[in-house]
């Protein structure tokens, strides 16, 4: 009985120490990689689990570290950094996205294209929008505002249709087309609700 009694108050004490320096932050997002997002004002930053501050709140916007990198905006313009706070690629992207499947979103000269963890241009600027990959498929737009998906290789394995397009999900993919969302598979069929 006794131990558990010093397990119980050893996680007290645990869980009193992160709650005591997370009031130090006006949000603390989870963790990923070691590190979470903290915000203190209008700048970002990043703590570890110990919360000491490893990354200094100077970012204008922050997002989640994936896949060991985070994308970060400073000075109005978004670049990467790494778990240790390094800039791994400067900041010269207009929008910049996550790394989704070792790929990340990044808008250049106002198009849309993606590059590697090496920060290689993959597929090309040359979209008006896009989103990061999931399972195989990223959302991309034409200057019509029509949705379609492409596939690593930036190949368009469905057509420009949608008014709207998410990622996929266990194979499923929410869609607007004709003004009816509508969930579709992996090869660009309808799904029923009951299927």
């Amino acid at each position: 009985m006794k131990k558990y009694f010093i397990l119980f108050m050893l996680f007290i004490a645990i869980d009193t120490t992160a709650q005591s320096w997370a009031k130090d932050y006006d949000y603390v997002d989870e963790f990923a990689f070691g590190l979470a997002k903290v915000t203190k004002g209008s700048k970002y930053g990043y703590v570890n689990k110990q919360g000491v501050l490893v990354v200094p709140l100077i970012y204008d916007e922050a997002m989640t570290l994936r896949e060991g990198k985070a994308t970060v905006k400073k000075d109005g313009k978004w670049g990467y950094i790494d778990s240790t706070g390094k800039a791994v690629e400067e900041f010269k992207y207009e929008d910049a996205g996550c790394f989704r499947e070792g790929l990340a979103v990044v808008r250049l000269n106002g198009k849309y294209g993606f590059v590697d963890h090496n920060f290689a241009l993959v597929i090309p600027y040359q979209f008006e929008n896009a989103r990061g990959f999931a399972e195989g498929l990223a959302p991309v737009s034409n200057s019509k505002g029509l949705w379609g998906y492409i596939n690593k290789s930036g190949k368009l394995v469905f057509e420009y249709q949608y008014n709207f397009a998410d990622f996929f999900v266990e194979g499923q993919a929410r869609v607007m087309k004709n003004g009816n969302l509508i969930m579709i598979d992996k090869k660009g069929k309808e799904v029923k609700e009951n299927e």
